[in-house]
């Protein structure tokens, strides 16, 4: 089991390698979500080393999850601002 790249694959975001879960999505879910590796494991339908994997990848590379954290925030106030708006009159 590896951490992987690919363009065409979640933007290059690293993810587990045969899946589309980021690195990212594990870390949120450990540290934001306050659930155990072997919970994270279960609802993704991965093996714990995995996780673990992707936890290491996650703390192994920190400016790159910032940057990731970043460019993504940017993108979703992008679709915010562009987004369709009630007629409130």
């Amino acid at each position: 089991m590896t951490i992987t790249q690919d363009e065409d694959v979640l933007r290059g975001e690293p993810r587990i390698e045969g899946t589309r879960i980021a690195v990212r999505q594990v870390a949120d879910m450990v540290i934001d979500g306050d659930q155990s590796p072997p919970h994270v494991a279960d609802q993704l339908d991965v093996a714990l080393a995995a996780v673990y994997e992707a936890l290491s990848y996650y703390y192994a590379h920190p400016d790159t999850m910032r940057e990731l954290a970043r460019e993504n925030a940017d993108a979703f106030e992008r679709v915010r601002e562009t987004a369709l708006k009630p007629n409130v009159s």
